[in-house]
Order: C-alpha cells, then sequence, then structure tokens
C-alpha cells in the first residue's frame, strides 16, 4: 500500500475517534430518544412555573369583553399583552388581580409615531393627540374604534393633513388632486393614489382663464415660471399663495 494513503486512512481515524470523542462529552445522552432534540428539555420545561394562562381561561370568566375584542381591531391581541401574566388570577381571582394600563405612557407604546411601523397602523403624537388626557378616555381599550373616524385620508396622512390645513388649499379635498383606488385602503403600498403630472393641472384653479373664484390667486400659464413645473417652487400642501391684486393680475 503506497504511504500517502496509509497517512490518509490515518486521518480518517483520527477525524472519526475526534468525532466520538465529542459527541459522547457535548452531545446529551437524551438526544434523539423523540426526535432531533433533547427528550429531558420535556422534563425541563414541565417543571417550570406557570405564569400565562391564555386567553381561552380569561373567556371562561369574562366572556362578554373576549366577544367585543374579537370583534375588534384588537383581536389578534392576546389579554396578556395589556394586563401581564394571568395564570394566578386564574387560580385565585380575588387574592391576584392583573394591572389593567391606565395612563397614556402604555398604549404609545404600540401607537406612538414611529416611522419603521407599516403605512396605515394607526399612531399619534402623544404630544398633540388631545395631550394629558389618558386614552381610556375615548378608546374602550377592548374596542379602539375612535369615537370619531378619521376622514378622507387625514387617518394615515395626518402630518400632511396639519400642514394643508393651515394653507390657502385647507379647504381642497384631497380627491380634487390624487384619485386613490380603494385597494389603497387595504394595501397603500402597492396600490398609491395617482399625482398631477403636467402644469395644466394646476391651471384648471390658477390659470387666467380659469372659471373659478375671483379670490383665487391667476397666472398665466405660458410665462409665469417659464416651463417649470409648478410643485417645482410650490409645495402643493401649503403652496404660499397669498391673495393680492398682484397675483390675481400676474
Amino acid at each position: 500500500m503506497p504511504e500517502q494513503v496509509k497517512r490518509l486512512i490515518f486521518v480518517f481515524v483520527i477525524l472519526i475517534l475526534f468525532f466520538v470523542l465529542v459527541r459522547s462529552l457535548l452531545v446529551p445522552p437524551t438526544f434523539g430518544e423523540y426526535g432531533h432534540y433533547r427528550a429531558a428539555s420535556i422534563k425541563d420545561i414541565i417543571s417550570q412555573e406557570i405564569k400565562y394562562a391564555g386567553e381561552v381561561v380569561c373567556s371562561e370568566c369574562h366572556d362578554d369583553m373576549v366577544e367585543m375584542k374579537s370583534a375588534s381591531y384588537h383581536k389578534r391581541l392576546s389579554c396578556e399583552v395589556c394586563h401581564g401574566p394571568a395564570y394566578q388570577h386564574s387560580q385565585a381571582p380575588d387574592e391576584y388581580t392583573p394591572p389593567a394600563p391606565r395612563k397614556r405612557g402604555y398604549c404609545v407604546l404600540c401607537h406612538g409615531y414611529n416611522s419603521s411601523r407599516p403605512t396605515g397602523f394607526p399612531q399619534i403624537d402623544p404630544v398633540r393627540h388631545n395631550p394629558r388626557k389618558p386614552c381610556i378616555k375615548c378608546h374602550n381599550p377592548h374596542d379602539p374604534t375612535p369615537p370619531e373616524v378619521p376622514r378622507e385620508c387625514k387617518g394615515c396622512h395626518e402630518e400632511i393633513y396639519r400642514t394643508k390645513i393651515l394653507s390657502p388649499h385647507a379647504l381642497l379635498k384631497c380627491t380634487e388632486c390624487h384619485t386613490a383606488p380603494e385597494e389603497h385602503k387595504i394595501n397603500p403600498r402597492a396600490y398609491k393614489p395617482t399625482k398631477p403630472q403636467r402644469r395644466k393641472f394646476c391651471g384648471k384653479c390658477h390659470g387666467r382663464e380659469a372659471e373659478v373664484s375671483e379670490e383665487i390667486p391667476r397666472v398665466d400659464l405660458i410665462y409665469h415660471g417659464y416651463g417649470n413645473l409648478c410643485w417645482d417652487c410650490h409645495y402643493p400642501h401649503y403652496p404660499e399663495a397669498h391673495i393680492t391684486q398682484n397675483n390675481k393680475e400676474e
């Protein structure tokens, strides 16, 4: 047998012995009895203290609240997400009472504005949204539908709404400039609203020949801006268009 083959066999034997030694020292003895995991872990799990009861247990006593929650925006939220571990309460209801968050600081953990959250997820600015009032004053946690459902686009585009409401376009509906498919409300990233593409769109109201109120600023679309798009100079949600005689006659 060639010398190099003998050396190769020797290396393989050493590797096999090393593998057997490591397996005997590091692999738990019960590994593989019930599958690709440690069988003794079942006993370890059973020996742990039970802390959570589960929503099924909650429904045995609080069926009215669970029924209300199951038809609300919080239907996929476990009771113990807000009330904490409830196993002890389920065993001795009078002795252990789970906490019920009542201060503003708890709800904003999920609903405080965060740009990384999904588009359409209800978010607020805790400083401006009903300042200093507890959330439960207006929202029932088990059915948090707001007392006044946000109209039009305000629900998701609150920042734009607050800007537009202070501008000359305050009374202009979003749908005057944007056409949003119905699917946009369900899947906003896949179905996006249209946006004006040409100067003529703004000219429908601001062109010299536009048949609108005389108070609306007018421009000559041929010479005003020298062919640039209107939104190159004017932010549509706050166009900074002041109603003056010069604007009307420009």
